[in-house]
């Protein structure tokens, strides 16, 4: 049974996801420290010269939305440690760098000026907290350094930090929508992080909060754990049927996925996915009942790099046009169309038409059953006619589209009224 607080995240479809840190000073991913196992001094100049002075996320909020997002996810702390909030249980936090700023209050009041709702991810590890376990620990940027071989941390003081700061996030900025938790591996998951007890405290401070599924429950169990989560997270990769739980019924999930190649900036990395491939990932997603968070890494100076401006910029210009096809809607109980996909939402369907082929459009199995057909871009009618050479197919209906090519190449979106 849909969980009434799970509403708007359904409806909403698409989201940014904004990865931000230190990191973006080396820009070579938010995973440098690690990937380099960039010694700690090293590394402390970033901290010690981080000064976004181009930070301006009225500006960040005003693209999301333009971009036909609804939400957006902002990395409170990534897995180096660096807290882009101001804890007081920290010294390692933006207000400590040059910009002497509270980043994650500012991002809060200008993407809730917006009318967007607002996430924060949460890194469950952490690099440069000393309490942080490194021996054993197949992940940690000093998992190799003999100095660090015996380095067993004090992990239940660390969690107690965690948790600690958690509290502070979910009580110091108001109504929290989301909240992102990153990520469970080997013998850090569930209860190693007192998991049930902080989705409680979660559910206590922010009474509808939506939470991923990352502290290391199983979503897909009949009887799921309590800090199992609300929506699956597939990241880089779209489920080829959406996401079931065990008993075969679909469950919310949201694919995480990045612009390029990089979840934080990286100043190289020029494979941007096109407008077009990012709409019809969009609809791939909502075709199989689930959402699209997708990222952003803007750079140490606190700029989102002009190609991410402009790609959502043109996905916002088709979203305009066609936003009714994927904002509350979902799976349409029919097999996928050769012709590209079906959303749905109560007695319409939307066929995404992303190949023409030759000839009329073919609807199986809705010969009868459609009260009238219209281009959903500009609502001009698409006619319902049946060919002379349909004669086979009495059960399929056709829509006639008097030119060879599409109207929209990225996605033609017909919208069908049933009767």
């Amino acid at each position: 049974m849909e969980k009434e607080y799970l509403k708007w995240f359904l409806e909403a479809r698409f989201g940014m996801f904004i990865h931000w840190g230190i990191y973006a000073i080396p820009a070579r991913g938010e995973w440098v420290k690690q990937q380099e196992s960039i010694p700690e001094g090293h590394y402390q100049a970033y901290f010690d010269t981080f000064n976004p002075i181009h930070y301006d996320p009225a500006a960040w909020a005003r693209l999301a939305r333009a971009a036909g997002m609804k939400y957006a996810v902002m990395t409170a702390k990534h897995h180096d440690g660096f807290c882009l909030f101001d804890s007081q249980y920290t010294d390692y936090k933006a207000t400590n760098t040059p910009a002497k700023r509270d980043l994650i209050r500012e991002y809060v009041d200008a993407f809730r000026a917006e009318g967007l709702k607002v996430g924060f991810y949460y890194s469950l590890l952490d690099w440069h907290h000393p309490d942080y376990p490194v021996a054993g620990d197949r992940i940690h940027p000093y998992r190799n350094k003999p100095e660090y071989q015996d380095h067993r941390g004090n992990l239940p003081r660390y969690v107690e930090y965690m948790h600690h700061q958690v509290e502070e996030l979910l009580t110091n900025y108001g109504k929290i929508d989301v909240i992102w938790f990153d990520f469970s591996y080997d013998e850090m998951r569930g209860e190693a992080w007192r998991a049930t007890e902080l989705v409680q405290m979660v559910r206590r401070l922010q009474p509808g909060i939506v939470i991923d599924n990352r502290l290391g429950g199983n979503i897909k169990a009949r009887e799921p754990e309590i800090y199992a989560g609300d929506f699956a997270s597939p990241e880089q990769i779209i489920p080829p049927k959406g996401v079931t739980n065990e008993a075969g019924e679909p469950i919310p999930w949201e694919a995480c996925i990045t612009l390029n190649d990089h979840w934080g900036y990286a100043a190289w990395d020029k494979n941007w996915k096109s407008p077009r491939t990012v709409v019809r990932v969009l609809v791939e997603c909502v075709s199989k009942g689930g959402n699209l968070l997708l990222n952003v890494g803007p750079t140490a100076k606190g700029e989102i790099p002009a190609e991410c401006v402009e790609i959502l910029s043109q996905v916002g210009k088709w979203m305009h046009r066609n936003g009714d096809s994927i904002y509350g809607c979902g799976h349409a109980t029919m097999e996928r169309p050769e012709w590209g996909r079906w959303t749905c939402k109560g007695n319409r369907l939307y066929a995404h038409i992303l190949e023409r082929g030759i000839g009329p459009i073919n609807l199986r199995g809705l010969e009868g059953k459609i009260a009238y057909a219209r281009l959903l871009a500009d609502d001009s009618e698409i006619r319902l006619e049946r060919p002379w050479n349909a004669a086979e197919y009495p059960d399929d209906a056709f829509l006639s589209f008097p030119t060879a090519e599409l109207p929209d190449e990225w996605d033609t979106v017909v919208e069908l009224v049933l009767k």
